[in-house]
């Protein structure tokens, strides 16, 4: 209890926070943090379907920096919950100019992303090169097809019996991703169920380090809005052009960035960063020797990393 009550005491608070001008029927929440006049920092969240929270500065020494992040269009709370409508690649994109300007922004700001979010501010870099100083990445993910191919067949590598029992129950559906969105979209609880305690629960397997097939037995509001995000996007090939982000490299190849991935990261596997490094000229590659997607350690590894990299490589 008096820990938890010291946690909260300390968690750093926003001295700017509410929505975008409502577009497309969708209210952008946008929540601000450290030093007003600081350097610029653009953040947003993985998923797809997460939501940003206080503890994304956590990187960021809130003295210097002015850390600016945002819930995509139905997540978080971002309104309406879960809505799916106008909610596209693009949208999320025009989202983030639409934030620069309202805010005042001028000049360069700097992109900080991981997993998912990692997808969203290359797409942002290669839309808008001349707003971008630099990138700080962790656990990339291209969403170019090579992690949904891991996903839902090479993973049966390690993990055959899950992949088996998505595979018969999808039977003869094209693929995985569109079969359970369109179960968790449905309005059966138990067809819901069986998307986030099969393809749902399947995503934390391979990203966690002692891996475990668990089951719910209820989903509330927003764990449902987050599962239905998610699987939506998946089996829209999140709503971006075949090999996107590759094919548009060139836009950015010369602005610095800095990729941290883990060793053996299931959920996405570190070719898609080791590639990325190899087309970025300016681009430094760190690779933690760990296991998982996500975990305490390697949070402490990516915030050591990102504090030595803005340190010594990102000009005041």
């Amino acid at each position: 209890m008096l820990t938890d009550l010291w946690r909260k005491w300390r968690e750093p608070k926003p001295f700017n926070e509410g929505y975008l001008p409502e577009a497309d029927g969708h209210r952008v929440f946008f929540h601000e943090y450290g030093n007003p006049q600081g350097k610029p920092v653009l953040l947003t969240h993985g998923g797809p379907g997460g939501r940003t929270h206080s503890g994304h500065t956590g990187v960021f020494n809130l003295k210097k920096y002015r850390v600016i992040m945002f819930d995509q269009r139905g997540c978080g709370k971002s309104l309406p919950s879960g809505k799916m409508e106008h909610n596209t690649m693009e949208d999320t994109l025009w989202d983030m100019k639409r934030l620069y300007d309202f805010l005042g922004l001028k000049g360069k700001v700097i992109l900080r992303g991981a997993s998912w979010g990692s997808t969203v501010m290359l797409c942002f870099a290669e839309k808008y090169p001349e707003l971008t100083e630099c990138l700080l990445l962790s656990q990339v993910f291209l969403a170019d097809g090579v992690q949904e191919e891991w996903f839902n067949k090479q993973s049966a590598l390690f993990y055959p019996e899950f992949v088996d029992q998505m595979q018969a129950d999808a039977g003869s559906w094209k693929t995985l991703p569109e079969y359970y969105a369109g179960l968790i979209s449905s309005e059966d609880k138990e067809l819901q169920l069986q998307a986030a305690n099969r393809y749902g629960w399947y995503e934390r397997v391979l990203g966690a380090v002692n891996p475990r097939f668990g089951t719910a037995e209820e989903l509330d509001e927003a764990a449902l809005n987050e599962q239905r995000i998610y699987m939506t996007y998946a089996a829209k090939a999140y709503t971006l052009k075949n090999n996107q982000i590759m094919r548009n490299v060139k836009k950015i190849a010369k602005i610095p960035a800095l990729l941290v991935h883990n060793r053996l990261d299931m959920d996405c596997p570190l070719l898609s960063a080791y590639r990325l490094h190899q087309a970025m000229l300016n681009s430094k590659l760190v690779i933690a020797p760990g296991i998982g997607h996500y975990n305490l350690q390697l949070k402490k590894f990516i915030c050591k990393e990102i504090r030595d990299y803005l340190q010594n490589e990102i000009s005041d």
